[in-house]
Order: structure tokens, then C-alpha cells, then sequence
């Protein structure tokens, strides 16, 4: 190659580092944050994506961010062998048995200690590759060699819809992962091609919520898997389906961590449950968080005992089940104050929330007054919103009643 060739190459290449040149910014990003603290609680990911949505690009940066080295396999392209090891005849196998050699790839994440592997093309890998990969993802072996702890693991699949030449995920290899879908954000593409990328940053967990996390987490899905036992292992029907999400005592054990890392990090709801039906699926994933949810909700007594300062929740049905409690709370152990402290909570809730909320808990508490008690001049105040959501809720009949004649 002549020198003037040369030269051009190397404005080329000038001109290719220029564009390859970037920084990140810090961003609320849900996805990239379940990511983070999967990976912060050392468990399997998989990224399902269409092709060219970036998932090999957010990796990239995830590694870069977190000061790892990233180890790439193309899971598609290698042989079983590459991942359960290849049997190596020693002098005497008779008495020292045939080792399993690990790939190279392998030796030199143990040699590391610490990074991160990325199994890409995952939905492309036959069958016999995804058996070879059960160990490696569960136990974090590779033929005779284990994985430092300081190794985590992330995948990458395309739907079978749009992989070249794809299979389903066995329901085995699909239940040791976390399953996060991972979709475009205009706004994050276009800064990004400007040359501005969020920021992966790992959760910060507080150390003094750290044994509280582990109860909560506890109570949580025991709390669940106690009164709802079918929810411990359902193998999805589908094929389609068992190659995703589902619950099982594996799954379970995945979860209950997640939700004590979301807890000590105080993630927010969006990222939890990205998170935990990323895990147990949709269906059992929503009735955990239904019933975090109610963990979360503020006792009645302390509610009581200073309505002034009660702090409802914002979410409609969250608010009116707070509500409900207080009433219940009320009908259990009945007496003036507690009945006054309700009137003056319903009465906080109508000035911070929607007024139809407080229609069935001012009902049902107006039933349980002492002929001695008189009446709060609160009602006053709740009396407009009642009648209004009583004649919308005749409005509402009459219409219904018209339309069906």
C-alpha cells in the first residue's frame, strides 16, 4: 500500500473515532435500571428485542459504565462442547478420570475474576446448545472450571418471529432467567446519536434497610405463595409461552431477591415490576404486586390516632382501600374518638383526592354511630359529595336502563 493510502486511511480512521466519540448522562430509564440491579443481585438476564433495537449496544455501555470487562459469545455459532467442556485424555484416565477443558474465553474471565458475559443470539442456539448452557447459567460452570462470583451474566434473544433460523427457549434454560423486554425511546436514541447516552449506574443500597429488605421480600412472596399455593409452579401451556417468564420454586427464589434488592435501593414501582413479572410472568407477577402494594399501605391506628398528619396514597385504589381499613378498624373496636378521628381522615381525603372515593367508607361509618354520639361537623362537609355521587349514580342507571329497552 503506496504511503498516499496511507494517509487516507488514517483521516479515515480519525474521522471514525470522532463519530465513535460519546459521553452519558445521567437519566430516569426504568428498563436500564431493572437491568442494573439484576445484575447488581447477580442473577441471569435475558434482553428480548427486535434486531437493531440496541441490546448489543446497551451492553457495550453497561460494561463500560460498571468498569467491566465484557466477554462477548455468540451462542448460535459454537458447539455444545464449547460450553460443557471437551474431554481431555490425560496419561492415566483409568485412574485420573477424563478432565473437562474449559474454552478460552472462560479461562480468561476466571484469570479476570470479575466481568461480564454476554450470551448473545441466544434464540438462535438449537436445541443441544441450550441443554449445554443450563449449567453455565445456573451454576456458573464451564466444563471443569467455575465462574468467579465477580462474573455476572447477561443474554440477548430476537422474537422466533424475526430470528434467522430460530428456536424456542426450553422451558429449563427460560425459567433461570430474568426476562426483560427491551423496546426503543426516541428521545434516549436521539441524544444518544448526538453523542449522549444514559448513564448505567448500580443501584445504591441503603446498608441500614438491609435486614428489613430481606423480611419485606420475605413476607412479600410467602405472604403471596401461602394463600395463592397453585401460583408455586405453573408451566405455561404454550410452547411460546414456557420459552418466557413463569413461576416455579426456581423463579420464586429469583424474585424474592429482586424485590429485597428494589427494596434496599428504594426503586421505584415501574422498575419492580419490570422486574417481577420479568421473572414469574405477567399474571403471578401483578398478584405480587398487588400485594406489596397492600404491605405498603399505612396502619389504621396510626391513621387514627393523627388524621392531620395522615399521609394517603395518591393511587385511587390504594387510597380507598386505606380508607375501607380505617372503617374496619373502627367497626372492631368502636368508640367516639376513634369514630371523630375517621370522620376528620375522610374529610383529608376529600380535600386531597377524589371526592367519590370517600361516597362508600362515609356510608358504612355513619352506620356504626351511638345514639350518644353526636354528630361531627365534618359530615357537613361530606354530605355534598355523597349526594353528588348518589344522583350520578342514578344518572348513570337511567341511562343504562333506557339503552337496554
Amino acid at each position: 500500500m503506496t504511503t498516499h493510502a496511507l494517509d487516507r486511511l488514517t483521516v479515515s480512521d480519525t474521522l471514525l473515532g470522532l463519530l465513535g466519540d460519546s459521553t452519558t448522562e445521567p437519566r430516569s430509564d426504568s428498563q436500564l435500571a431493572a437491568l442494573t440491579l439484576a445484575v447488581a443481585a447477580d442473577l441471569p438476564v435475558l434482553l428480548w428485542g427486535e434486531p437493531g433495537i440496541g441490546k448489543t449496544a446497551a451492553l457495550n455501555r453497561l460494561a463500560e459504565s460498571l468498569d467491566l470487562p465484557l466477554t462477548t459469545v455468540i451462542a448460535s455459532v459454537h458447539e455444545p462442547s464449547d460450553f460443557s467442556g471437551l474431554p481431555v485424555v490425560g496419561d492415566d484416565p483409568a485412574v485420573q478420570g477424563v478432565p473437562m477443558a474449559p474454552p478460552d474465553w472462560a479461562v480468561r474471565l476466571v484469570r479476570a475474576g470479575r466481568g461480564l458475559l454476554f450470551l448473545d443470539e441466544l434464540s438462535t442456539a438449537p436445541p443441544a446448545v441450550q441443554a449445554a448452557l443450563l449449567r453455565l447459567v445456573l451454576e456458573r460452570r464451564v466444563g471443569a472450571l467455575r465462574l468467579p462470583p465477580g462474573v455476572r451474566i447477561v443474554a440477548a434473544a430476537n422474537p422466533r418471529s424475526s430470528a434467522a433460523d430460530g428456536w424456542e427457549l426450553s422451558p429449563p434454560l427460560a425459567n433461570r432467567f430474568v426476562h426483560l423486554q427491551w423496546t426503543h425511546d426516541h428521545e434516549v436514541v436521539v441524544r444518544g446519536l448526538g453523542g449522549t447516552w444514559p448513564r448505567a449506574t448500580l443501584p445504591r443500597l441503603d446498608p441500614e434497610r438491609l435486614p428489613a429488605a430481606v423480611d419485606f421480600a420475605r413476607r412479600a412472596v410467602c405472604g403471596l405463595l401461602a394463600t395463592r399455593p397453585t401460583l408455586v409452579h405453573r408451566l405455561p401451556s404454550g410452547e411460546a409461552r414456557r420459552g418466557g417468564a413463569w413461576p416455579s420454586p426456581r423463579s420464586w427464589d429469583m424474585t424474592l431477591r429482586l424485590v429485597a434488592f428494589a427494596y434496599a435501593a428504594d426503586s421505584s414501582r415501574d422498575v419492580l415490576s419490570l422486574l417481577v413479572r420479568g421473572t414469574v410472568g405477567d399474571g403471578a407477577g401483578l398478584e405480587l404486586l398487588a400485594s406489596v402494594d397492600r404491605m405498603e399501605l399505612p396502619d389504621p391506628e396510626t391513621l387514627l390516632a393523627d388524621p392531620a398528619a395522615a399521609d394517603l396514597p395518591e393511587r385511587g385504589d390504594l387510597r380507598q382501600a386505606v380508607l375501607d381499613g380505617v372503617v374496619a378498624a373502627v367497626r372492631e373496636r368502636p368508640d367516639r374518638a376513634r369514630w371523630d378521628a375517621a370522620w376528620a381522615l375522610l374529610v383529608r381525603a376529600l380535600d386531597t383526592g377524589a371526592p367519590d372515593l370517600v361516597v362508600v367508607p362515609a356510608t358504612t361509618l355513619a352506620t356504626l354511630r351511638r345514639d350518644d354520639w353526636d354528630v361531627p361537623a365534618a359530615i357537613e362537609r361530606l354530605a355534598g359529595a355523597v349526594s353528588v355521587s348518589r344522583r350520578a349514580d342514578r344518572a348513570a342507571e337511567r341511562v343504562a336502563a333506557k339503552a337496554g329497552r
